[in-house]
């Protein structure tokens, strides 16, 4: 693990922390602030979160990195799937000496976020979910073509935005798929156990409108599948319905998510 700082909790951090075969490029501002830990959407990378650490300001300590393939310096992989995503949080958290974190992810990072508190409930704070992990069916075979063909319809133009960091490392059929395996994963019947299962405090804030390959109300009609989600578990909340869409939330809405975050850092009596 590269490093440009002598202690996890003093001075500003950043350099690659290993994981599997690959590595992942990370950032910590250090200090004794709360941990808060940033997951990004699904090709994003972590300079999207730079409103939302911005306006909660430096008593905070932020995590935020880039998974795989994604942004400038994190390294391809052989696996790209949900769990390797998963398991990249533990990796993250252990280099950087972090034993207990407030989670905020956003879309794809989401789902991670909401299954990595269901498994680690002593390790998470809690968790300020940004429109996504809503337990909705909505793959089906005609979705899952309609998906693979929109990647590759942009397979031409993606090598172009690489070397910017804006496009991930990944293949349009490697994008395509994992793209497909979220769609698993939020079915009903797979997502609404694990949301069931939380025992922290989480708060939704909820998008409006569409999203990139949404048609319609689509993207409305899977929001809607979080109201018997809140109905079953107590300590799941939305916290905010913002007029943003999925796109431009971390952008527009910045404000309601850092409030989440200070909402659910103060439900918490634990020891970090």
């Amino acid at each position: 693990m590269t490093k440009n700082s002598m202690s996890p909790t003093g001075s500003p951090w950043t350099g690659m922390v290993p994981v599997d075969d690959t590595a992942l490029a990370v950032t910590d501002t250090g200090g004794l602030g709360i941990p808060v830990l940033y997951l990004n959407g699904q090709f994003a990378t972590q300079g999207y979160w730079r409103r939302v650490t911005a306006e909660l300001g430096t008593g905070w300590r932020h995590i935020t990195y880039d998974e795989r393939a994604r942004g400038r310096k994190s390294k391809r992989s052989a696996d790209y799937s949900f769990e390797a995503a998963v398991r990249d949080v533990d990796a993250v958290l252990a280099a950087r000496g972090v034993e207990r974190a407030l989670l905020v992810g956003w879309s794809y990072g989401a789902f991670v976020g909401a299954h990595w508190a269901a498994r680690n409930p002593d390790r998470t704070l809690g968790a300020v979910l940004v429109d996504g992990a809503f337990p909705y069916d909505w793959l089906d075979e005609a979705m899952e073509q309609r998906i693979r063909k929109m990647f590759r319809r942009m397979s031409w133009f993606l090598p172009l935005l690489r070397p910017t960091g804006l496009a991930p490392r990944m293949t349009a059929e490697q994008q395509a798929d994992s793209n497909i395996e979220i769609g698993v994963i939020s079915r009903e019947r797979e997502l609404g156990p694990v949301l069931d299962g939380i025992t922290v405090p989480v708060r939704y804030v909820v998008a409006s409108g569409t999203s990139l390959g949404s048609r319609g109300d689509e993207q409305e009609r899977i929001r809607a599948g979080l109201d018997a989600v809140t109905a079953r578990n107590a300590h799941i909340e939305i916290g905010a319905k913002v007029a943003s869409n999925h796109g431009a939330i971390l952008k527009k809405d910045y404000p309601a998510i850092a409030e989440a975050v200070r909402e659910v850092a103060a439900l918490d009596h634990g020891e970090r």
